[in-house]
């Protein structure tokens, strides 16, 4: 009778827990950016009178280094509510959620096993940091750099195409000169005036220096999505171009949008194999005159270098900013001169500024705002907040 007793009460126990035990997950901010704080609020609830002595929950989030396992319990007809917080420090797309729970009669007779599918997709941007002065060579004349009121966003001219190159919409092929050269060709978009921002992101795995956030990569992730906010301020039409995995192409357009489209597209890029001068070959159709050309790059062969001249006898005007792949890897056996290059870039009257990794690893160049405090203390001695975390409300996992 006594283990049956306790068989017949471990059951009921587990019953109500499985019949009564809930997990509700919020999160506060709707986008971050890498530094940001990520905070979270999980709130068990009992709806039984079986109490939940012990209580394991385990998440199945994606975001590295986002650990928020915990061993709680709650009371019969009661609530555990607690927080979690942690800081974004790598850019990408990540999933919160899944929720496992875990828990049990506290005669360790039955295990039961929930799971809460509530999830949310977070993307996380690479930071725009305040920059020491760098100056776009302007493009274009007085009065231009600004999109035509009735030009539609995906105007196109039939009149001008380029080659085909990886990762170009097929619905811009242009059939009759495919058709005639037996070589794909896309059309140009023509809804961009001249005077606009391109920038172009070099991502070639071959050429790249240094690990993790001390890498030619991330500085020149941060270097494009900064001089990206920076034209849109100035009301240029920005857009972007990237030889990664798969290649990023943004035509430039203003306002608000265009900042988040750029952005997410940085959060998601990776490297890959094309090389800049290949890039700068193919884009060169699409590349209108007195435009403004930033070039952000850490290659030191000087091959990319001769693709440029075709864009400065169409008065293109180029910005270089040339990452020093040695302060970024020491111990890299590295090929070239990044002395040479401003050299030649500069006797082509090409503005260039060589970028170091100190350039990045200034106290007021750190990212991390969305969730952070700062405080002042008063005369008084009282803390008085300088600025608090905006968007405060909670958003429930679904």
């Amino acid at each position: 009778m006594g283990l049956g007793g306790v068989w017949l009460i471990s059951y009921l126990w587990a019953r109500s827990l499985v019949s009564n035990i809930r997990l509700t997950r919020e999160i506060r901010y709707g986008w971050v950016q890498v530094g940001d704080r990520l905070e979270e609020r999980f709130t068990l609830t009992n709806n039984g009178v079986a109490p939940a002595i012990w209580v394991e929950v385990k998440d199945q989030s994606t975001m590295p280094g986002y650990i928020i396992n915990r061993v709680t319990g709650v009371e019969g007809h009661g609530r555990n509510q607690w927080r979690t917080q942690s800081i974004c420090n790598q850019r990408g797309l990540y999933t919160l959620g899944l929720t496992s729970i875990r828990t049990g009669d506290p005669f360790g007779v039955y295990t039961v096993n929930l799971t809460n599918p509530a999830s949310t997709t977070l993307v996380v941007m690479p930071p725009i940091v305040p920059l020491p002065r760098i100056d776009v060579a302007p493009g274009g004349r007085t009065g231009e750099g600004r999109p035509r009121a009735n030009a539609p966003e995906r105007t196109v001219s039939a009149g001008s195409v380029r080659e085909y190159f990886p990762g170009d919409s097929l619905r811009l092929i242009h059939w009759r000169t495919f058709a005639r050269r037996e070589v794909p060709y896309v059309r140009i978009l023509d809804g961009t005036p001249s005077g606009d921002w391109w920038i172009i992101l070099d991502l070639d795995q071959n050429v790249q220096a240094g690990h993790g956030w001390d890498s030619t990569v991330e500085h020149g992730v941060i270097l494009a999505a900064s001089l990206a906010d920076q034209g849109l301020r100035l009301r240029r039409a920005v857009g972007l171009i990237a030889n990664g995995k798969d290649l990023d192409w943004i035509s430039p357009q203003q306002g608000e949008g265009q900042r988040w489209i750029i952005l997410r597209s940085l959060a998601l890029v990776g490297t890959g194999d094309r090389s800049l001068g290949e890039l700068l070959k193919h884009t060169q159709p699409s590349i209108q005159h007195r435009s403004s050309l930033i070039v952000i790059t850490p290659s030191l062969n000087s091959d990319w270098i001769e693709t440029l001249i075709p864009l400065l006898w169409r008065d293109v005007v180029v910005t270089v900013l040339l990452l020093d792949p040695a302060s970024f890897d020491m111990t890299a056996a590295i090929t070239g001169n990044t002395n040479k290059i401003a050299t030649t870039l500069s006797g082509l009257g090409v503005t260039r500024y060589v970028i170091t990794r100190d350039l990045l690893n200034r106290p007021e160049a750190r990212p991390g705002h969305e969730g952070q405090w700062e405080w002042r203390i008063s005369p008084r001695g009282r803390a008085v907040p300088v600025r608090k975390p905006g968007n405060m409300a909670w958003k429930v996992l679904s």
